[in-house]
Protein backbone atom coordinates (compact mmCIF):
# COMPACT_ATOMS: atom_id res chain seq x y z
CA UNK A 1 0.00 0.00 0.00
CA UNK A 2 1.49 3.64 -1.33
CA UNK A 3 2.14 5.73 1.67
CA UNK A 4 -0.14 8.37 -0.13
CA UNK A 5 -2.99 5.63 0.28
CA UNK A 6 -2.20 5.37 4.27
CA UNK A 7 -1.99 8.97 4.75
CA UNK A 8 -5.70 9.38 2.87
CA UNK A 9 -6.71 6.74 5.35
CA UNK A 10 -5.46 8.17 8.62
CA UNK A 11 -6.82 11.72 7.39
CA UNK A 12 -10.38 10.31 6.75
CA UNK A 13 -9.64 8.86 10.18
CA UNK A 14 -9.07 11.72 11.86
CA UNK A 15 -11.79 13.69 10.18
CA UNK A 16 -14.50 11.04 11.62
CA UNK A 17 -12.72 10.74 15.16
CA UNK A 18 -13.53 14.89 14.78
CA UNK A 19 -16.04 14.18 13.93
CA UNK A 20 -17.65 12.41 16.03
CA UNK A 21 -15.85 14.38 19.10
CA UNK A 22 -17.94 17.16 17.89
CA UNK A 23 -21.19 15.50 17.64
CA UNK A 24 -20.32 13.91 21.52
CA UNK A 25 -20.08 17.27 22.59
CA UNK A 26 -23.34 18.35 21.54
CA UNK A 27 -25.65 18.08 24.73
CA UNK A 28 -29.08 19.36 23.03
CA UNK A 29 -30.67 22.29 21.97
CA UNK A 30 -31.90 25.59 23.18
CA UNK A 31 -34.68 27.80 21.55
CA UNK A 32 -34.42 31.65 22.41
CA UNK A 33 -37.08 33.80 21.60
CA UNK A 34 -36.51 36.95 20.44
CA UNK A 35 -38.68 40.27 19.11
CA UNK A 36 -39.47 41.19 15.90
CA UNK A 37 -40.41 44.85 17.05
CA UNK A 38 -38.05 47.73 16.22
CA UNK A 39 -39.92 50.29 18.03
CA UNK A 40 -41.74 50.35 21.75
CA UNK A 41 -45.51 52.23 21.61
CA UNK A 42 -45.21 54.97 24.36
CA UNK A 43 -47.69 56.60 26.19
CA UNK A 44 -48.54 60.45 24.12
CA UNK A 45 -48.12 58.66 20.66
CA UNK A 46 -44.73 58.38 21.12
CA UNK A 47 -42.32 55.43 20.20
CA UNK A 48 -39.13 54.38 21.39
CA UNK A 49 -37.58 53.51 17.99
CA UNK A 50 -34.33 52.14 19.45
CA UNK A 51 -36.12 49.22 21.33
CA UNK A 52 -34.83 45.70 20.89
CA UNK A 53 -32.73 43.03 23.05
CA UNK A 54 -30.22 44.49 25.00
CA UNK A 55 -26.69 43.04 24.59
CA UNK A 56 -25.33 41.32 27.60
CA UNK A 57 -28.56 39.68 28.35
CA UNK A 58 -28.48 37.94 24.97
CA UNK A 59 -24.80 37.24 24.63
CA UNK A 60 -23.39 36.33 27.64
CA UNK A 61 -26.04 33.06 28.18
CA UNK A 62 -25.94 32.46 24.66
CA UNK A 63 -22.37 32.58 24.85
CA UNK A 64 -22.33 30.13 28.32
CA UNK A 65 -24.97 27.61 27.02
CA UNK A 66 -22.74 27.11 23.34
CA UNK A 67 -19.83 26.85 25.73
CA UNK A 68 -21.62 24.01 27.60
CA UNK A 69 -22.68 22.22 24.38
CA UNK A 70 -25.84 23.73 23.81
CA UNK A 71 -26.89 24.14 19.86
CA UNK A 72 -29.29 27.52 19.79
CA UNK A 73 -32.05 28.24 17.74
CA UNK A 74 -33.03 31.58 17.50
CA UNK A 75 -36.83 32.80 16.81
CA UNK A 76 -39.14 35.74 16.68
CA UNK A 77 -42.71 36.21 15.08
CA UNK A 78 -41.74 37.69 11.65
CA UNK A 79 -38.62 35.60 10.97
CA UNK A 80 -36.83 39.76 10.68
CA UNK A 81 -33.33 40.52 11.70
CA UNK A 82 -34.04 41.44 15.80
CA UNK A 83 -32.82 44.62 16.67
CA UNK A 84 -29.93 45.13 19.47
CA UNK A 85 -31.32 48.52 21.69
CA UNK A 86 -28.16 51.05 21.30
CA UNK A 87 -28.25 51.83 25.08
CA UNK A 88 -27.02 48.34 25.60
CA UNK A 89 -23.59 48.58 23.71
CA UNK A 90 -21.79 49.84 26.73
CA UNK A 91 -18.86 48.94 29.31
CA UNK A 92 -20.71 49.12 32.61
CA UNK A 93 -23.03 46.29 31.13
CA UNK A 94 -19.92 44.12 31.37
CA UNK A 95 -17.98 44.79 34.29
CA UNK A 96 -17.24 48.13 32.96
CA UNK A 97 -14.49 46.51 30.67
CA UNK A 98 -14.35 47.68 27.02
CA UNK A 99 -12.31 44.92 25.96
CA UNK A 100 -15.17 42.65 27.22
CA UNK A 101 -17.69 44.27 25.42
CA UNK A 102 -16.11 44.56 21.88
CA UNK A 103 -15.49 40.74 22.15
CA UNK A 104 -19.19 40.24 23.09
CA UNK A 105 -20.18 42.50 20.17
CA UNK A 106 -17.88 40.79 18.12
CA UNK A 107 -19.48 37.42 19.12
CA UNK A 108 -23.19 39.25 18.72
CA UNK A 109 -22.13 39.32 15.14
CA UNK A 110 -20.93 35.93 14.50
CA UNK A 111 -24.53 34.53 15.66
CA UNK A 112 -25.65 34.04 11.69
CA UNK A 113 -29.06 32.35 13.59
CA UNK A 114 -29.64 35.99 14.85
CA UNK A 115 -29.23 37.63 11.48
CA UNK A 116 -31.82 35.34 10.45
CA UNK A 117 -34.05 33.41 12.62
CA UNK A 118 -36.21 31.04 11.83
CA UNK A 119 -40.58 31.76 12.31
CA UNK A 120 -41.50 30.77 15.83
CA UNK A 121 -44.66 29.14 13.96
CA UNK A 122 -42.04 26.85 11.95
CA UNK A 123 -40.18 26.14 14.96
CA UNK A 124 -43.52 24.81 16.51
CA UNK A 125 -44.20 22.39 13.31
CA UNK A 126 -40.31 21.30 13.20
CA UNK A 127 -41.49 19.66 17.01
CA UNK A 128 -41.08 21.72 20.05
CA UNK A 129 -39.66 18.34 21.91
CA UNK A 130 -36.17 18.26 20.18
CA UNK A 131 -35.72 21.75 22.32
CA UNK A 132 -34.22 21.08 26.04
CA UNK A 133 -35.15 24.21 27.21
CA UNK A 134 -36.21 28.14 26.16
CA UNK A 135 -35.00 31.25 26.78
CA UNK A 136 -36.15 34.89 26.21
CA UNK A 137 -33.67 37.74 27.15
CA UNK A 138 -34.67 40.99 27.72
CA UNK A 139 -34.59 44.41 26.40
CA UNK A 140 -37.83 46.37 25.52
CA UNK A 141 -38.27 44.26 22.84
CA UNK A 142 -40.72 41.71 24.39
CA UNK A 143 -42.88 44.51 25.42
CA UNK A 144 -43.91 45.10 21.27
CA UNK A 145 -44.49 41.90 20.62
CA UNK A 146 -43.73 38.76 22.65
CA UNK A 147 -46.31 39.25 25.31
CA UNK A 148 -49.01 38.86 23.61
CA UNK A 149 -47.83 36.64 20.30
CA UNK A 150 -50.04 33.41 19.74
CA UNK A 151 -46.81 31.21 18.96
CA UNK A 152 -44.72 32.80 21.69
CA UNK A 153 -47.87 31.27 23.86
CA UNK A 154 -47.99 27.86 22.31
CA UNK A 155 -44.00 27.81 23.13
CA UNK A 156 -44.32 28.42 26.68
CA UNK A 157 -47.56 26.46 27.18
CA UNK A 158 -45.28 23.46 25.98
CA UNK A 159 -42.35 23.80 28.06
CA UNK A 160 -44.98 24.62 31.22
CA UNK A 161 -46.32 21.19 29.86
CA UNK A 162 -43.13 19.13 30.03
CA UNK A 163 -41.67 20.88 32.78
CA UNK A 164 -38.82 21.69 31.41
CA UNK A 165 -36.67 24.88 32.32
CA UNK A 166 -38.04 28.44 30.62
CA UNK A 167 -36.17 31.17 31.71
CA UNK A 168 -36.38 34.54 31.13
CA UNK A 169 -34.56 37.45 31.95
CA UNK A 170 -35.34 41.53 32.51
CA UNK A 171 -38.10 42.34 30.63
CA UNK A 172 -38.28 38.91 28.87
CA UNK A 173 -40.46 37.66 31.96
CA UNK A 174 -43.57 39.84 30.24
CA UNK A 175 -43.48 36.99 27.53
CA UNK A 176 -45.17 34.85 29.96
CA UNK A 177 -48.36 37.19 29.59
CA UNK A 178 -48.56 35.22 25.54
CA UNK A 179 -49.19 32.06 27.79
CA UNK A 180 -52.80 32.97 27.52
CA UNK A 181 -55.59 31.70 25.30
CA UNK A 182 -56.43 36.22 25.72
CA UNK A 183 -53.14 37.51 25.85
CA UNK A 184 -54.30 40.05 23.70
CA UNK A 185 -57.20 41.42 25.74
CA UNK A 186 -55.20 40.89 29.24
CA UNK A 187 -52.62 43.81 27.52
CA UNK A 188 -55.24 45.72 26.12
CA UNK A 189 -56.80 46.13 29.93
CA UNK A 190 -53.02 46.64 31.01
CA UNK A 191 -52.94 49.36 28.29
CA UNK A 192 -56.17 50.79 29.54
CA UNK A 193 -55.28 50.81 33.07
CA UNK A 194 -58.28 48.40 34.08
CA UNK A 195 -56.50 46.51 36.47
CA UNK A 196 -59.50 44.63 37.41
CA UNK A 197 -60.49 43.71 33.89
CA UNK A 198 -57.25 42.49 33.65
CA UNK A 199 -57.25 40.24 36.88
CA UNK A 200 -60.47 38.53 35.82
CA UNK A 201 -59.27 37.91 32.02
CA UNK A 202 -55.81 36.60 32.86
CA UNK A 203 -57.38 34.17 35.67
CA UNK A 204 -56.39 30.36 34.72
CA UNK A 205 -52.81 31.53 33.75
CA UNK A 206 -50.42 28.60 33.86
CA UNK A 207 -48.05 30.63 35.91
CA UNK A 208 -50.59 32.00 38.20
CA UNK A 209 -48.79 32.24 41.65
CA UNK A 210 -45.50 31.02 40.57
CA UNK A 211 -42.20 32.86 41.89
CA UNK A 212 -41.11 35.12 39.91
CA UNK A 213 -39.44 38.51 38.88
CA UNK A 214 -38.95 41.29 36.14
CA UNK A 215 -37.92 44.94 35.67
CA UNK A 216 -39.09 46.94 38.64
CA UNK A 217 -41.11 50.17 38.51
CA UNK A 218 -38.33 51.72 40.02
CA UNK A 219 -35.54 50.52 37.34
CA UNK A 220 -38.54 51.37 34.74
CA UNK A 221 -39.32 54.75 35.68
CA UNK A 222 -35.37 55.92 35.77
CA UNK A 223 -35.15 54.67 32.45
CA UNK A 224 -38.47 56.44 31.28
CA UNK A 225 -36.40 59.80 30.89
CA UNK A 226 -32.78 59.29 30.68
CA UNK A 227 -33.55 56.24 27.63
CA UNK A 228 -36.76 56.03 26.17
CA UNK A 229 -37.83 59.52 26.20
CA UNK A 230 -41.41 58.33 27.62
CA UNK A 231 -43.44 56.67 29.50
CA UNK A 232 -44.47 52.65 28.95
CA UNK A 233 -48.35 52.18 28.96
CA UNK A 234 -47.77 49.54 32.00
CA UNK A 235 -45.15 48.72 34.30
CA UNK A 236 -43.69 44.46 33.89
CA UNK A 237 -43.77 43.47 37.72
CA UNK A 238 -47.36 45.13 38.20
CA UNK A 239 -48.24 43.42 34.85
CA UNK A 240 -47.20 40.13 36.06
CA UNK A 241 -48.17 40.84 39.59
CA UNK A 242 -51.80 41.40 38.14
CA UNK A 243 -52.30 38.65 35.81
CA UNK A 244 -51.06 36.16 38.69
CA UNK A 245 -47.86 36.15 39.41
CA UNK A 246 -45.76 36.12 42.68
CA UNK A 247 -43.52 39.22 42.06
CA UNK A 248 -41.05 40.25 43.91
CA UNK A 249 -37.81 42.64 43.34
CA UNK A 250 -35.06 43.63 44.81
CA UNK A 251 -33.34 47.56 44.93
CA UNK A 252 -32.64 48.62 41.46
CA UNK A 253 -30.01 47.03 39.32
CA UNK A 254 -29.29 44.50 42.07
CA UNK A 255 -28.81 40.91 40.73
CA UNK A 256 -31.86 39.19 41.59
CA UNK A 257 -32.60 35.56 40.18
CA UNK A 258 -36.12 33.34 41.41
CA UNK A 259 -36.75 29.38 40.42
CA UNK A 260 -39.84 28.25 40.89
CA UNK A 261 -40.56 24.71 39.05
CA UNK A 262 -39.43 25.42 35.51
CA UNK A 263 -39.41 28.66 35.33
CA UNK A 264 -36.18 30.62 36.31
CA UNK A 265 -36.40 34.68 35.99
CA UNK A 266 -34.09 37.38 36.64
CA UNK A 267 -34.90 41.11 37.16
CA UNK A 268 -32.53 43.24 35.21
CA UNK A 269 -29.11 43.43 33.08
CA UNK A 270 -27.02 42.50 35.48
CA UNK A 271 -28.66 39.52 36.36
CA UNK A 272 -27.33 37.90 33.49
CA UNK A 273 -24.87 35.50 35.17
CA UNK A 274 -26.86 34.89 37.97
CA UNK A 275 -29.98 33.47 35.95
CA UNK A 276 -26.82 30.97 34.10
CA UNK A 277 -25.93 29.66 37.92
CA UNK A 278 -29.46 28.26 37.66
CA UNK A 279 -30.16 27.52 34.38
CA UNK A 280 -27.02 25.15 33.23
CA UNK A 281 -27.41 22.85 36.41
CA UNK A 282 -31.10 22.75 35.21
CA UNK A 283 -30.64 21.85 32.04
CA UNK A 284 -28.00 19.36 33.06
CA UNK A 285 -30.14 17.80 35.42
CA UNK A 286 -32.58 17.38 32.64
CA UNK A 287 -29.90 15.20 30.70
CA UNK A 288 -29.20 12.83 33.77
Amino acid sequence: MSSNVKSEKVNNSSARKESNENKMKIKGKVLVLVSSGHGLPLQDGKVYSGAGYYLNELTVPVRALMKNGYEITFANPKGNTPQMDVNSATAGFFGGDEAKLKDYLSFRDSLTGLKKPALISDVIASGLDQYDAVFVPGGHGPMIDLLEDPDTGTVLRHFHKASKPTAVLCHGPISLLAALPNASEVVGALKAGDAAGARAKAKGWIYSGYKMTIFSTAEEQQREPKEIGGKVFFYPDYALRTAGGNVSVVAPWKSYVLQDRELISGQNPFSDEALLKLLLPALNGKKK
